[in-house]
């Protein structure tokens, strides 16, 4: 049985992934849907009841009744890469691919559906709010008004972008940024804005989930951090990641995040503030964690391939789980 990897070329957080399934002897098939058709082909046959279908991607051919996993990580647009790309040409190669992929009984990390969903960040911060995650008080408005109200009742704020993507290419990330003081807001009126009450955080969690395994890690501020410094991406801060105990009441929650959102994965973020108070942040169904692994030397990429595998953790590291969920 072969486990499928749908992401583009350059993937370190695949290559971690593959690395581990190849030492297992588990066949993986890693492509991109950006180079169908072209140098990704497929073929589908619904003949007397039954389907049979095949992908061929460098120089490889896999029959699609023989996947046992399909991991959706950061795939391409469809069709993206041709001499002639189109709208029209991507929705077919879109609707061929990921339909043909839906009819094999594969298991997904995570399902298309339910990743195109969850991506979304006004429903993330719906449904933490749902499951029992605390959020920190947020606006999201074209109203300059609406948001002048907003920052007098929260005068602390942080901006940052409802979609987390950057409309320039190459891509760019847009870090979250402390609004100024007096600042009027009349810009709002030519985008949505995301308008977030800043936690004084004392550190930030990064939990990712992996199926039924919760591995948290924390990264301390500063105590002399300047309070802009709001994006610990761009925080100058020399502080390693390190593992850290999920607490009870988190851990149930985001439990309850994944099974209610269909997801098999999550990258959340979190601000922890002076009273050990773990603030939903955002989840990322497709988030990285080499950066991660590399301080906390936490089995990540191998909890990924146990997953894509079928193969369950051994039970020492369900005790360890038991362990970390404190309350």
């Amino acid at each position: 049985m072969t486990v499928l990897i749908l992401t583009c070329e350059q993937d370190v957080t695949a290559d971690l992934v593959v690395a581990r399934l190849n030492r297992t002897g588990v066949p993986v098939v890693r492509l991109d849907p950006a180079d169908l058709p072209g140098g990704v082909a497929l073929s589908g046959e619904y003949v007397h009841g039954a389907f049979r279908g095949h992908l061929s991607a460098g120089g490889r051919l896999v029959g699609m009744s023989g996947l046992r996993s399909i991991w959706l990580r950061r795939p391409g647009i469809p069709a993206s890469r041709v001499a002639e790309p189109s709208g029209w040409l991507t929705e077919e190669s879109s609707q061929a691919l990921y339909g043909m992929l839906r009819a094999t009984g594969a298991r997904w990390m995570n399902d298309p559906d339910a990743a195109r969903r969850a991506r979304h960040k006004p429903w993330q911060l719906r449904h933490a709010q749902q499951v029992g995650l605390p959020v920190p008080a947020t606006l999201i408005t074209t109203f300059p008004q609406a948001a002048r109200d907003f920052a007098e009742r929260f005068p602390d704020l942080v901006v940052k972008p409802v979609s987390g993507t950057h409309p320039q290419e190459p891509a760019r990330t847009v870090p979250t940024s402390r609004v100024a003081p007096g600042t009027d807001f009349a810009a709002v009126a030519f985008g949505p804005t995301l308008l977030q009450r800043r936690i004084a955080k004392t550190a930030d969690i990064r939990l990712t989930a992996v199926g039924d395994r919760l591995l948290a890690a924390r990264k301390l501020v500063h105590p002399d951090a300047h309070p802009d410094e709001v994006d610990v991406r761009y925080a100058a801060s020399d502080a390693p990641w390190q593992p850290v105990d999920v607490p009870a009441r988190t851990a149930t929650a985001v439990h309850a995040y994944l099974r209610d959102a269909g997801l098999a994965y999550g990258a959340f973020d979190f601000a922890e503030d002076a009273d050990g108070i773990w603030w939903f942040l955002e989840c990322n169904q497709s988030g990285q964690f080499g950066f991660v692994e590399m301080d906390t030397d936490q089995p990540i990429a191998q909890t990924v391939a146990d997953w894509l595998t079928h193969r369950e953790p051994e039970r020492q590291t369900r005790r360890d789980d038991r362990l970390r969920a404190t309350p």
